[in-house]
């Protein structure tokens, strides 16, 4: 957080939670003149990357909800949320790709080359 949102998040901010990977929440104390809701931010724990905001968190950051929804209603078959990890060495690399050794499986056959006729 930079010292500008730092300042305003102390000013005009009230805390309405915060979410697993710590997380802090954060909504205007008064509405603005002329606006039709209050403002709502996050500051991040750790690096700024939006895609660490949990489903729940992201809804209600977004007004699609006025109330975050609770974490604690999650089934059995929920994973718990992971931020994107594209671009990182805990991206997917298929076999074959040159991370991985740079060999795949030799085509089985059941492909064939489009020639235009």
């Amino acid at each position: 957080m930079n010292i500008g949102t730092w300042l305003f998040t102390k000013l005009k901010g009230r805390q309405i939670g915060t979410d697993a990977a710590g997380n802090i929440y954060y909504e205007e104390k008064r509405q603005r003149p002329g606006s039709l809701r209050n403002r709502r931010w996050v500051a991040y724990a750790g690096v700024v990357e939006a895609s660490v905001v949990p489903p729940e968190w992201h809804a209600w950051l977004h007004y699609t909800t006025d109330a975050p929804l609770p974490d604690t209603g999650r089934k059995a078959w929920q994973k718990p949320h992971l931020a994107n990890a594209t671009g990182t060495p805990a991206s997917y690399r298929p076999p074959g790709h040159d991370y991985e050794g740079g060999h795949r499986a030799r085509a089985t056959g059941d492909y064939e080359a489009w020639t235009p006729s």
